[in-house]
């Protein structure tokens, strides 16, 4: 019954090729290219050469369809690549003229003038145009002519890298530690009974300085959302999803993705990244892409991690751990202090996942050594762990695989899967060896799992204001970056570039104080009641200074407070910890459900993401009177000091930069920076966020001395969290190199 449901459920999440849906995203491609919407374009005629079977020739079409739609775009480079695909895979003899024309162009827009002369005349040589061919190429040939001269007579050189003094950034200064890989060497590993193994700093650090630097072990992209497929239905949908967005390898942003020759669902941003993940694992997992998807994303990393580590080395670090040895059973004897263990004056050699060396590296070994806590897990979960592993496991013996999974092929075994080779339903001893790691794995990602973040463009996307927001990308295992504890009030920022972590400190952390790292549960965004409850699922109670603090006075969190309801009469809080609320003022005695206030609460969001609909469709206007009205609705039963009453602000602020009115658009934005500052801090990197959106207004609006002077400010706050060479730095130094060229007396105007 199990497997049957299992099946069913795989059904809705299709991940094979279907040539029928690769006809229907190309006509839809076309559709979209017609109407001058070239990036839906773009997306759709992806997606069709993802469904093409390799060496179809229709997948030639949707490389050189998507090229057409490249060049309307401007990525000239980009284009060729897709060019060269739809050569390589046989493109017709009577539709080349049109690519190689296509070719040519963008070798012209490149300024490569001799590569565009030379498709010129393989053209003529060897082709015989027909009347409209020739009359494109006499027209290319004009503008090829053109350029030329330009190039002769006009061109100038090009500017030096250093003319614009701060764009490049400060470099970092680096030093790496002996004992711990990608750590500063201002780190040192400790190890005790109450916080196993940790981080301290062993000298001063500064704010913004580098802590760590490392390399995700293994990753999966988190596939975003997806209209779930109902029987009868047609699973082609035109939505981009994260899946669609970023390579599923290295998670750069994509734009003409290079997809899978196996499945529909992988895709990545070059051929090099699609050659290494099927070599290193996709070739494993090309065949059991639904059942991946169908059991999450957790199931997925433990299986990637076993397929990167390589059977030798995960059969004996599972054969370790059936040997008897403390600790692997038990958590008390893996957190002893360092004077009680072994090889203790070997500095680090006693601390579990540490080499024969006493080095502790990104390595599997040290993810292997992650606390599981087999114990702490509930009998349910670990029984449903268990069947999705087992089911894993199973589909691999069944398809063929198991030999890929022990790293018993060669390379030339490599491009297909093989034919059912064991019917029997018990899985083979090495199995279930992989079964048990995958198990393990599966466990400790509920303790050890790090989400690799994002910053995301919301909003219409017009390009005077970016928006953007932090959006979860992948779940990665970090074993280094485990050994960050968790605080509510942590003194680290992580930020991330690709499959790449790095921390580093957000305020000063003296020398022999913990590093701190924030697993979510922040005392900016939660009371201490619902922190502990969240952090619950990581089996400890936090005893951070803001949890003692919160628990010792008894005093409600000021998060709370100003998160609170108000009186619809009088606007004082409401308080109580029943279902019914009633006002704090006494005179006034009102009292109202918490659901009924909860359900506005819900309205009111739901309004606020109506209006933005409504300004991405054009409709500012209306979009505007939307907002307010939510404003006037929220002031009746919302503090004002409520996070959604910044948020509103922030909207019309996008609203009114949309049609150009940058005044009314820092109005209602500086409105909203004094909430996030009451809720996060002026050096919180949400702060830092906001200004950078206030630097866009006054930049765009030509307020010059603002801009200026917000543009410092969010360069200090966003430089500590994000590093000197981050995008939002390069962009914040562009624009204040961009008006510092300004004449003087422009500048001494504004």
């Amino acid at each position: 019954e199990e497997e049957g449901a299992l099946v069913r459920l795989c059904h809705r999440t299709p991940t094979d090729k279907k040539p029928e849906a690769a006809s229907w995203y190309r006509e839809e491609g076309n559709r979209e290219f017609r109407r001058g919407q070239y990036q839906a374009a773009l997306r759709l005629y992806s997606k069709a050469a993802s469904h093409e079977l390799p060496g179809s020739p229709e997948v030639s079409v949707c490389f050189a369809n998507r090229s057409a739609a490249l060049l309307h775009l401007g990525h000239f480079e980009v284009c060729l690549e897709d060019i060269a695909r739809a050569e390589s895979r046989g493109y017709p003899d009577r539709l080349l003229p049109k690519v190689l024309l296509r070719k040519a162009e963008c070798l012209l827009c490149l300024g490569r003038l001799q590569d565009a002369q030379d498709i010129l005349k393989v053209l003529e040589s060897k082709i015989a145009l027909d009347r409209v061919m020739t009359t494109h190429l006499t027209r290319l040939k004009k503008l090829h002519l053109l350029k030329v001269k330009l190039h002769e007579k006009e061109r100038c050189p090009e500017p030096a890298q250093g003319a614009r003094g701060g764009i490049q950034g400060n470099s970092e200064v680096w030093e790496e530690n002996n004992s711990i890989s990608g750590a500063s060497s201002s780190l040192s590993l400790s190890f005790d009974a109450e916080r196993g193994r940790h981080l301290v700093a062993s000298q001063d650090i500064v704010a913004g300085q580098s802590l760590l630097r490392e390399e995700a072990f293994v990753s999966v992209l988190c596939p975003g959302e997806s209209l779930p497929v109902q029987e009868g239905q047609t699973a082609w949908d035109t939505r981009a999803t994260n899946a669609d967005l970023y390579c599923h390898r290295c998670l750069r942003q994509l734009l003409a993705w290079v997809p899978c020759q196996g499945c529909s669902y992988a895709k990545y941003c070059s051929q090099h990244c699609a050659d290494v993940a099927w070599q290193q694992y996709h070739r494993t997992e090309c065949a059991l892409g639904a059942l991946l998807l169908t059991l999450g994303v957790f199931c997925h990393v433990a299986l990637r991690t076993v397929l990167l580590a390589g059977f030798a080395e995960v059969s004996r670090l599972v054969g370790l751990s059936h040997s008897g040895d403390k600790d692997f059973h038990d958590p008390e004897a893996r957190c002893k202090p360092l004077s009680e263990a072994p090889d203790a004056g070997a500095g680090t050699r006693g601390i579990p996942g540490c080499d024969s060396n006493g080095r502790y590296q990104s390595c599997y070994q040290a993810l292997f050594h992650l606390l599981p806590h087999t114990e702490q897990h509930s009998p349910q979960h670990k029984f449903l762990c268990t069947l999705s592993v087992v089911a894993v496991c199973k589909q691999l013996q069944a398809a063929g695989l198991e030999a890929a999974v022990l790293n018993q092929e060669s390379p030339q075994q490599w491009s297909k899967p093989k034919t059912c080779e064991k019917t029997s339903d018990e899985l083979s001893p090495e199995l279930k060896t992989v079964a048990e790691a995958m198990l393990r794995h599966v466990l400790q990602l509920q303790c050890n799992a790090q989400a690799i973040t994002v910053m995301q463009e919301m909003g219409p996307g017009d390009g005077a204001v970016v928006d953007k927001k932090p959006v979860r990308l992948a779940t990665a295992f970090f074993p280094v970056l485990s050994l960050l504890n968790h605080s509510c009030c942590p003194n680290t920022s992580v930020s991330f570039s690709g499959t790449a972590a790095t921390v580093r400190a957000s305020q000063p952390i003296p020398s022999g104080q913990e590093v701190f790292h924030c697993y979510g549960p922040h005392q900016c965004r939660m009371g201490v009641a619902e922190r502990q409850q969240l952090l619950s699922q990581y089996f400890f109670e936090c005893r951070c200074q803001a949890c003692l603090k919160e628990l010792e006075s008894g005093v409600k969190s000021v998060v709370s407070i100003r998160n609170s309801f108000c009186c619809p009469k009088c606007q004082a809080q409401m308080q109580g910890e029943e279902e019914t609320l009633f006002c704090s003022n006494e005179a006034c005695a009102t009292s109202a459900s918490r659901e009924h206030l909860s359900g506005c609460l819900q309205d009111l969001q739901q309004q606020i993401k109506k209006a933005l609909d409504l300004l991405r469709v054009g409709k500012a206007d209306q979009a505007i009177e939307m907002l307010q009205k939510c404003q006037r609705d929220a002031g009746k039963f919302l503090s004002p000091e409520h996070l959604l009453m910044g948020e509103m602000e922030d909207c019309l602020a996008q609203v009114y930069a949309t049609l150009g009115k940058w005044q009314e658009a820092a109005r209602h934005l500086k409105k909203s920076i004094e909430i996030v500052e009451m809720h996060h801090g002026p050096t919180s990197v949400e702060t830092g966020h906001e200004l950078f959106k206030l630097a866009q207004i006054f930049f765009n609006g030509f307020a010059i001395s603002e801009a200026l002077s917000t543009i410092q400010r969010a360069e200090g706050i966003l430089s500590v969290h994000f590093g000197p060479q981050s995008a939002q730095i390069q962009e914040l130094q562009e624009m204040k190199a961009c008006l510092s060229e300004l004449p003087r007396n422009i500048l001494q105007r504004t």
